[in-house]
């Protein structure tokens, strides 16, 4: 028994730094925020990503106004903005609206419509006819990362994917540096829509959104990436950066600039 007990204790500090080697990431400390390395330096766009729950027995009603008043601020030179894309969840949480915003100007852009909208009156009875149709909403501030495509209009019929990924603090940096890689291997096709961190809200986040042309074409794809070289590695050290993840199957609405 004592032997035993002698083993083992010789064994633990062995096993113990196995362990935290798999949980302890190592990343060069930097004088650089996270957004000056990872986004686009070209263009000072700024995303913001809204989630709306609805009342169920509201969303026909939610979306008929969404697609009257949206497109107008779309259109409107006025405001610095461009809808993205606006889609109803089909697959993961049900009865939520999903939007996403482009700021042209970065944070100047977004007060400057923010502060004009207020003093829209169509947009303000919108929103209050919004309001009594939703249970709750949720929204973020996010940058797109250097290495993904340009979210940019394009016709359908499509399915939408976001895979939204909660990251251990400072793996960042680490996810940046993987992923550039990483995308290589699904650009072969037109699935790759764009790719976000985020700034405001909930932090450490990503969102990758992607666009098939129906669910057996997902899957087809994301099959075929396991038979190309490197992928597997990507995949392997990427994993133990989240925490949680999430997969959305997004429908887009008829006035979405992404079909």
């Amino acid at each position: 028994q004592l032997g035993q007990r002698l083993t083992s204790s010789n064994n633990r500090p062995r096993e113990d730094s196995w362990l935290k080697s798999l949980f302890v990431r190592k990343v060069d400390p930097r004088k650089d925020a996270h957004s000056n390395l990872l986004a686009k330096k070209e263009t000072s766009s700024l995303y913001k990503l809204q989630f709306h729950n609805v009342k169920p027995e509201c969303l026909e009603a939610y979306n008929k106004i969404c697609q009257e008043v949206l497109p107008k601020i779309h259109e409107d030179k006025h405001y610095p903005c461009t809808l993205v894309g606006t889609w109803n969840t089909w697959y993961g949480e049900q009865d939520q609206a999903v939007h996403l915003w482009r700021y042209e100007g970065g944070y100047p852009a977004l007060t400057e419509v923010m502060s004009k909208l207020r003093e829209n009156r169509e947009f303000v009875e919108f929103r209050k006819a919004r309001s009594n149709m939703l249970l709750s909403r949720k929204n973020q501030l996010l940058l797109e990362f250097s290495f993904w495509n340009e979210p940019v209009p394009r016709s359908g019929p499509n399915i939408y994917e976001l895979r939204s990924y909660q990251l251990r603090p400072g793996t960042m940096i680490e996810w940046g540096n993987y992923w550039a890689r990483a995308i290589r291997f699904r650009q072969d096709g037109s699935e790759a829509v764009g790719g976000f961190f985020s700034q405001i809200g909930q932090l450490y986040m990503v969102h990758h959104l992607w666009a098939y042309k129906d669910l057996q074409t997902r899957e087809d794809i994301r099959n075929a990436a396991w038979h190309k070289h490197g992928w597997e590695e990507l995949v392997y050290y990427t994993v133990p950066l989240i925490q949680e993840m999430e997969s959305r199957i997004m429908i887009p609405l008829k006035t979405s600039p992404l079909q």
